[in-house]
C-alpha cells in the first residue's frame, strides 16, 4: 500500500510514519533515482522480509520517477512518500489521488501577536466586541496557544502595575488554562467566556 504524507509540519508527519511503518523501516532519498530503480523498490523483496516497509523522501520532486508511480500502485509493500509539497496540478497526481491515501500535515499559521493583544485590551472595556474580534481568528488559531499569548500580555501588565485587577486576571487565566486542557466544553467557548468577564475582574 502506498501513502503520501505532505506538508510543512515534518514532526507530525514523522510521527505518523512511525505509526504506520513502526520503528524499523528502509529510508530512500529519491533525488538521484531513475526509472530502473523502481521495480526493485516497489516489487522487490529481501531475504529477511517479503513485505517491506519503506519511506521514500521527496519522490514527487523527481519528475522522471514520479510519472511512473501509477504503475506501482499494487505494490505488496507498505510505502510512504514523504513530501514537503505536492503539486496537485500534475497528471500523475490526478491519476493517483483517488487510489492512494494522501495526508497533509500543516503547521498552524503564525499568529499576529498584535491582534491577540488588541483583543485582550478591548476585552478589558468591551467583552462582546472582543469576542467578535476573536471569532475572525478561531478557524485558524489554536485556543491553547491563543490563551498562552493572553497570559504573556497579562504578565506584562502585572509587571507594570501589580494591582488587584492584574492579579485577578492572572488567576482567571490560570483557571482557563486548566479548563482548556481538562474540560469537554468547546475550548473557544471557554475563551469567549473569559473575555466576556474580563472587564468585571
Amino acid at each position: 500500500m502506498i501513502r503520501i504524507f505532505t506538508g510543512n509540519d515534518r514532526a507530525k508527519a514523522k510521527q505518523e510514519v512511525k505509526k504506520f511503518l513502526g520503528e524499523n523501516y528502509e529510508v530512500i532519498d529519491c533525488a538521484d533515482l531513475t526509472k530502473d530503480n523502481l521495480p526493485s523498490i516497489f516489487l522487490g523483496t529481501t531475504i529477511f522480509d517479503a513485505r517491506r516497509r519503506i519511506l521514500l523522501r521527496d519522490f514527487t520532486s523527481n519528475s522522471n520517477i514520479y510519472s511512473e508511480l501509477s504503475k506501482y500502485l499494487n505494490t505488496p509493500h507498505d510505502i510512504i512518500l514523504l513530501e514537503t509539497k505536492l503539486d496537485k496540478r500534475t497528471t500523475t497526481y490526478k491519476e493517483i489521488k483517488d487510489k492512494v491515501e494522501i495526508k497533509e500535515f500543516k503547521l498552524p499559521p503564525k499568529t499576529d501577536f498584535r491582534i491577540v493583544f488588541d483583543i485582550f485590551r478591548v476585552a478589558k472595556r468591551d467583552g462582546k466586541k472582543a469576542v467578535e474580534m476573536l471569532k475572525k481568528l478561531e478557524s485558524e488559531e489554536d485556543p491553547i496557544r491563543f490563551t498562552g499569548l493572553l497570559v504573556s500580555q497579562a504578565i506584562k501588565d502585572y509587571q507594570k502595575n501589580q494591582g488587584n485587577k492584574e492579579k485577578r486576571i492572572l488567576k482567571e487565566l490560570s483557571k482557563l488554562d486548566v479548563n482548556l486542557k481538562s474540560s469537554k466544553i468547546d475550548p473557544w467557548l471557554l475563551v469567549e467566556s473569559f473575555l466576556l468577564q474580563l472587564q468585571s475582574f
